[in-house]
């Protein structure tokens, strides 16, 4: 089973390129902390704007980081197109990836027969372990209860990646299959531990990785009282990673914590000296001093 903090890597640039010196010290410092895993070539990766070489070679720096330890590198291949989610699939197959994660397609806004359609062309084109990952905030397309049963069935997703914000959507797929649920949202990762969720695809794990492990493994040993602790210290940091859009924020605090340069890419632009001025603050506050303990 999937499960524990995978950490949703950002994809540092440098002067409009990526930047794999720090990418690698980044994947360094989550290998040290222990994450289950990273996936690489995300939401929080900005995957939509990378080319394919900037791709093959991020997913290439992640497998000879972690090599040889107990991290596994995920890659995110999932467009809008079916053909060539089934060609960036069978790209990160070829280059020896634990799995791929596949969204639903954005923009297209297809039906849930489509999605069902979409997601099993995926799952016969591969032979990889598949997390399906529902985030209709950037979608705009929702993937249904229903539809997740479905695509479970199809044996070839491990789990899902849920971050609609619901947790009734949570509940509905785990009282319809056996789906594993993965939080998708670092502020509802307790939340959904305690209505079975068995870990997080986190953003605040890129500044707070062992910290992040702290919470989920406590949840998942029942000790809700220590997992509450963890939850209440990082909560600041849930909040302050998204004032502004993904990735911007948190590249912003790993820029103010010494370990990339607070760059995006185009259409996205870096955090505004408002959202800085308020993440310095959060990194100087009682919060800071309280979660790295």
């Amino acid at each position: 089973m999937l499960q524990g903090v995978l950490t949703a890597v950002v994809s540092p640039f440098r002067d409009g390129a990526v930047d794999g010196k720090a990418f690698v010290a980044l994947l360094r410092e989550q290998v040290a902390a222990g994450v289950r895993g990273v996936v690489v070539c995300g939401s929080t990766g900005e995957a939509a704007t990378l080319t394919p070489d900037e791709r093959e070679r991020l997913v290439a720096l992640a497998l000879e980081t972690c090599a040889g330890s107990a991290t596994q590198v995920w890659v995110g291949t999932g467009t809008n197109c079916t053909r060539t989610t089934i060609e960036l699939t069978r790209q990160a197959e070829r280059q020896g990836v634990a799995g791929a994660m596949i969204v639903a397609p954005p923009y297209n806004k297809p039906t849930q027969e489509g999605l069902f359609r979409h997601f099993s062309e995926v799952a016969n084109a591969t032979e990889l372990p598949l997390i399906l990952y529902n985030v209709p905030g950037r979608t705009s397309v929702h993937v249904a209860p229903e539809t997740v049963a479905r695509v479970h069935d199809l044996e070839r997703y491990v789990a899902l990646k849920e971050a609609s914000g619901s947790l009734d959507q949570v509940t509905d797929v785990r009282a319809r299959c056996g789906m594993t649920v993965l939080s998708g949202d670092d502020s509802l990762t307790l939340p959904m531990l305690a209505v079975g969720a068995r870990g997080v695809i986190s953003v605040v794990s890129n500044l707070l990785p062992r910290e992040t492990i702290k919470l989920v493994e406590a949840a998942l040993a029942g000790d809700f009282d220590t997992a509450r602790t963890w939850h209440f210290r990082l909560w600041p940091f849930f909040k302050g990673a998204f004032i502004e859009t993904n990735p911007a924020p948190i590249k912003m605090l790993l820029a103010l914590d010494g370990k990339t340069t607070p760059e995006t890419r185009l259409p996205l632009v870096p955090a505004t000296d408002d959202a800085r001025s308020r993440l310095a603050a959060l990194l100087q506050s009682a919060e800071w001093r309280g979660v790295r303990t």
